[in-house]
């Protein structure tokens, strides 16, 4: 198991679910980094669990203590580590179930992988929990960008059949989108956002959850980030959503949208502007031959509807090997969307960070 990505700076993260605590260690941060650790704990706040009436009642404070690399408020060099306590646990939840492999869960796919020695409480390793020490990694990882005019902003663009509008690719302003990391329910059109909470509480009530798309853009990138093949801007952020548990897709610009258009529509076609060269439309998400273009880039990631649900389901007993029923019990999100906007910013800025340093 590999819980470490990155070259110029690298991050590790440790710990599960249920277990004493989630951490992570980032190595080869600049020294004499003053780290704003209010807009840290903002940042965290924007995910934490029990913190709002659309996710899990789990209350987890999401308090984080430097245990190394932090001295008289100042990166020291060394490499941070970042400790966060699990303090409201339940882990009697799972003792019923840990020989049923709950449908959609890494259950089954963890016990094969790990021969069974897998920490099956809450998911152990694969828990979105431990989500919350990437939204740490990346609110430092934005404060650098920051000192460079980049920005990393994201609203709920789907959940369910709610559809909110989505962000114009060629007029994005900072300005525009401050109030955005301020709600519960981030949508640029309140009336979506009022229609999304409904839906919630409906499939919620009715012991079921949803689904839906998170669209994030960055804005002020320059020209000529990225480092095709394998190291392309669109691959970087990719493998980096792709570690996000309940994410299963991504796209960039009009993604498979391309598939309906005819060239003369996709290409976006070049001016000059104040002696800088731009695009007329941003159908590729700012992004051409893995390489951003110094448009916005856009994309967008879906994550699946909670696999945790109070429906009966069928499954297995991996113990004895027979077919059994499942109906989880315990405290979890109807929907994992708007706790996973803070997420996709925190990757998006590592990903840009990484390819900045190139």
């Amino acid at each position: 198991m590999s819980g470490s990505w990155g070259n110029r700076i690298k991050y590790t993260i440790f710990g599960e679910s249920h277990g004493e605590g989630i951490g992570i260690v980032i190595d080869n941060l600049p020294p004499g980094l003053e780290l704003d650790t209010t807009q840290i704990k903002l940042e965290m706040q924007r995910r934490r669990p029990g913190d709002s009436d659309v996710a899990t009642p789990r209350s987890e404070q999401d308090e984080f203590e430097f245990l190394s690399g932090f001295f008289n408020n100042k990166t020291t060099g060394a490499p941070l580590c970042v400790f966060i306590r699990n303090t409201d646990s339940r882990s009697k939840d799972y003792d019923d179930i840990k020989h049923l492999m709950r449908p959609g869960h890494a259950d089954f796919t963890g016990y094969m992988k790990y021969k069974g020695f897998n920490d099956y409480r809450g998911g152990g390793h694969f828990s979105g929990r431990l989500t919350a020490v990437l939204v740490f990694a990346g609110a430092i990882a934005k404060q650098l960008l920051a000192e460079r005019n980049i920005e990393v902003v994201s609203h709920i663009l789907r959940i369910g059949t709610a559809s909110d509008f989505p962000f114009d690719e060629m007029t994005l302003k900072r300005s525009d989108l401050s109030s955005l990391k301020t709600l519960s329910l981030p949508t640029l059109n309140t009336e979506t956002g009022n229609a999304m909470r409904e839906q919630i509480a409906s499939v919620y009530g009715a012991g079921d959850s949803l689904g839906g798309i998170v669209e994030a853009a960055v804005l002020n990138l320059p020209a000529g980030l990225g480092a095709p093949f394998f190291d392309s801007l669109e691959s970087t952020i990719s493998h980096l959503a792709f570690s996000i548990p309940g994410v299963k897709g991504i796209e960039f610009g009009d993604g498979f949208a391309f598939a309906q258009m005819k060239g003369s529509e996709a290409n976006d076609q070049y001016y000059i502007a104040d002696d800088i060269i731009r695009t007329k439309t941003n159908h590729n998400g700012g992004v051409l031959g893995g390489i951003s273009t110094g448009m916005p880039l856009i994309f967008r990631t879906v994550f699946k509807p909670t696999p945790s649900i109070a429906l009966a389901q069928q499954t297995v007993n991996i113990n004895t090997n027979t077919a059994a029923t499942i109906a989880i019990k315990g405290r979890h999100d109807p929907c994992i969307v708007p706790r996973g906007l803070p997420v996709i910013e925190a990757i998006a800025a590592m990903a840009v960070l990484e390819l900045l340093n190139d």
